[in-house]
């Protein structure tokens, strides 16, 4: 008892300190997101950058085979930075690396910033811009938009979405518009669709010739190349300041990139929009300045006025080599996307993937994929076999490119180690089982039992191509609910699944409420006993409630609108839900067939409140813990204000985990800010006292999600909203 206390209290003791050292990794997953593009340095042996759209931008080691991420230090406040929109490189300095960033253009996102960096992505300035980027928009397979000069580093162009071209003399650090250049850039012709919005793709690449220029003498020949059906290409002979039309270029389709060979030619793909949603045709062209003639090279016969189906988007030149170039098809989805190369500057083609075999034995769920989306292409400019190809899932890579020269094979590898974009919906810490079950968008879902290696997804059936819940019961920990849906076309099916062996295995509810067309997966909420099931579908107008796993359904009373339902942890009978766009919560005592509002103190804070949460304690059934970005609250089903967090004044998510030792109350983990600090905290008290236990290197960005681990003190998981999840342990305890 004795040892107990005094435990308790060098505990306490420590929870006074402002900060506790962690050591935090990805959960593995193996990839799963769009890498959007590749970019060597021409001059660095095996420096090679790689660009998401929601994940920031990663560089190659090759030493330890894995990619290095390079925006982990930003903070919630600039998770926009995380869309990376284009790449650059200064030609005559390695050490000189540029992300053009901004994840969305539409009103609330943000303006875009250039991050500039003098030591290969391991430090960062940042120079903000005056408009929006979009590295998760339609043309984010397009570019590069942003150019050094190779003859004088100290300028850049950079081709914006909604503002036109604008340059930079002092290395990216301040950047004035190019008035002359055509007001195309900014017209109605360069937008795009996605879903309901229209979003703008503007310029979307600039390309210099370096033999226009001397070292230390500005290049005055470059091109830039606009998101148009139109007259799309234009050329200046002048460093920038005047514009003209190309002479003789294709019209009919959009630009997507434009790469020169060492002898002068230029190689552009073409797609009739921009991508990566759809593209229905395309085309791949060479244009030689030096006779103004410009050739369609399309490896694919091409008929008038019949669409492909499909567009180009990919292209690589051989340094070494200006015969040898690369393309590849763009959402030719029947049966994937294809890569071509040619030795005689695109008089002839041939099909990789024709003569390749990929070894797809890691990650596992490797298998079940197939390549698309494939948006760059890249060849080693200091060894020729060595290439490399993106897909939406990831990137793949060769040693043997020549192979093909010999009639032999050409053998890919996927190299995603340390690239985990992936974006998470929900996770869950069961008290046994698995230590981290996990929903996604694009993938579904994983079970972790070992968070260093990569599982397969979900089983199926059922496969949802995005997940959207997860909850498990809290008696019966390895009875676990999920929700998802499926984008077309695929095969409808019930949107709910459940699994009796903590996740290994799942199968769908037996069926689904009526009136569910065009609803998505939605929360879902399984009792303490798992003998009811709570599913308040997305745009659904109602909650319903299931106690056979679907063969029958109840409409839930007193619910309307987009809700998110919760279970109490020990009592079977409670459920709770949060109506944040109403500033409202409710309970139940009937296993969730009844609900009720929650009034009193804990109903006016939430009336209070903006982006308003609600969870179950794990300590006590009745039990709320009410977080917003006004504080933390304890309370319970009745409305009372049982205890309120002191030092958070803002709370984004809230988690549990095991009880610190000595300690009967669960740990918790919350990220918000400490007088006015983001970051991420602990309490081992209740909430009275918090801990800062992420540092300024190791911020994510918007942290979406926590829990903690309720079988090791101290360990914390977190969804991040495109660098995957992840786990953390503290330093002095060393890894359990």
């Amino acid at each position: 008892m004795l040892a107990s206390l005094l435990i308790a209290a060098c505990m306490l003791a420590h929870a006074s300190g402002d900060a506790v050292s962690y050591r935090y990794a990805n959960v593995r997953m193996g990839g799963g997101g769009f890498v959007s593009g590749l970019l060597y340095h021409p001059a660095a042996d095996g420096l090679l950058y790689a660009r998401t759209d929601v994940g920031g931008a990663y560089r190659w080691d090759q030493g330890s085979a894995q990619w290095t991420p390079l925006q982990d230090w930003l903070a919630a406040a600039d998770n926009n930075l995380y869309g990376v929109d284009s790449l650059a490189v200064d030609p005559r300095d390695a050490k000189r690396l540029y992300l053009l960033t901004g994840t969305y253009t539409h009103p609330g996102a943000g303006n875009g910033a250039v991050l500039i960096s003098n030591d290969r992505g391991a430090h960062f300035k940042r120079s903000d811009l005056p408009f929006p980027m979009g590295g998760n928009e339609q043309g984010r397979n397009n570019g590069e938009r942003l150019a050094v000069d190779p003859n004088d580093g100290r300028i850049l162009f950079l081709g914006s979405r909604t503002a036109g071209l604008w340059r930079s003399a002092d290395h990216g650090a301040h950047w004035t518009k190019v008035d002359g250049f055509p007001s195309v850039a900014t017209s109605a012709s360069t937008n795009a669709a996605h879903g309901s919005r229209t979003q703008p793709v503007g310029i979307v690449f600039v390309v210099f010739d370096p033999t226009s220029g001397t070292p230390g003498h500005p290049s005055r020949s470059l091109y830039a190349g606009v998101s148009t059906q139109d007259t799309s290409l234009y050329h200046s002979n002048d460093g920038g300041q005047s514009w003209s039309a190309v002479e003789g270029q294709p019209a009919g389709l959009r630009p997507h990139h434009m790469l020169r060979a060492g002898d002068g030619a230029y190689y552009l793909t073409y797609g009739d929009e921009p991508g990566p949603d759809s593209v229905h045709d395309g085309a791949v062209w060479k244009f030689t300045p030096a006779n103004g003639k410009w050739l369609d090279i399309t490896p694919l016969p091409r008929k008038a006025g019949h669409p492909s189906g499909y567009g180009w988007d990919g292209i690589a030149v051989d340094a070494s080599n200006p015969q040898v170039l690369m393309t590849s098809t763009f959402a030719h989805y029947t049966p994937k996307d294809l890569l071509f190369r040619s030795t005689d500057g695109g008089q002839h083609w041939q099909e990789v993937f024709a003569h390749s075999q990929f070894d797809t034995e890691h990650p596992v769920w490797l298998p079940e994929h197939t390549p698309h989306w494939i948006a760059s292409i890249a060849i080693d400019p200091h060894d020729a076999d060595r290439a490399w190809f993106v897909t939406g899932y990831g990137v793949w890579a060769t040693n043997d490119l020549g192979q093909l020269d010999h009639g032999g094979t050409v053998h890919w590898q996927f190299l995603d180690q340390g690239l985990e974009e992936i974006v998470p919906k929900a996770i869950i810490s069961p008290s046994t089982g698995a230590h981290l079950i996990s929903v996604m968008y694009d993938l579904d879902g994983y079970r972790h039992d070992d968070l260093d290696v990569a599982s397969p997804q979900f089983a199926s059936p059922p496969r949802y191509t995005d997940a959207d819940d997860v909850d498990f019961a809290g008696g019966k920990p390895d009875v676990i609910v999920r929700s998802g849906w499926l984008r077309k076309p695929f095969t409808p099916t019930v949107r709910a699944a459940y699994s009796t062996d903590g996740g290994s295995h799942w199968q769908t509810f037996a069926s689904e409420p009526a009136n569910m067309e065009g609803v998505g997966g939605g929360s879902i909420a399984i009792a303490a006993d798992a003998g009811h099931v709570l599913w308040f579908p997305r745009e659904a107008s109602h909650g319903y409630v299931t106690n056979d796993f679907g063969q029958h359904w109840q409409v839930i009373e007193g619910l309307e609108g987009h809700l998110r339902v919760v279970a109490d942890r020990l009592d079977p009978q409670r459920f709770y839900a949060v109506d944040a766009e109403r500033k409202a919560l409710f309970a139940s005592h009937d296993g969730g067939a009844h609900f009720q509002p929650i009034q009193g103190d804990l109903g006016a804070f939430a009336s209070a409140a903006t982006h308003l949460h609600l969870q179950a304690s794990p300590d006590a059934a009745g039990q709320l813990y009410v977080s917003s970005h006004e504080g933390l609250v304890l309370g319970n089903e009745a409305g009372a204000r049982l205890n309120s967090a002191r030092q958070l004044g803002s709370v984004d998510v809230l988690g549990f985990g095991k009880p610190a030792p000595g300690q009967t109350q669960a740990t918790l983990y919350a990220a918000g800010k400490r007088d006015g600090e983001q970051g991420i905290f602990r309490s081992i008290d209740g909430g009275q006292h918090w801990q800062r236990i992420d540092d300024d290197a190791h911020r994510y960005g918007e942290i979406s999600m926590i829990t903690g681990d309720p079988r090791f003190f101290g360990r914390v998981y977190f969804g991040t909203s495109g660098r995957g999840v992840i786990y953390g342990d503290p330093v002095e305890g060393g890894r359990p």
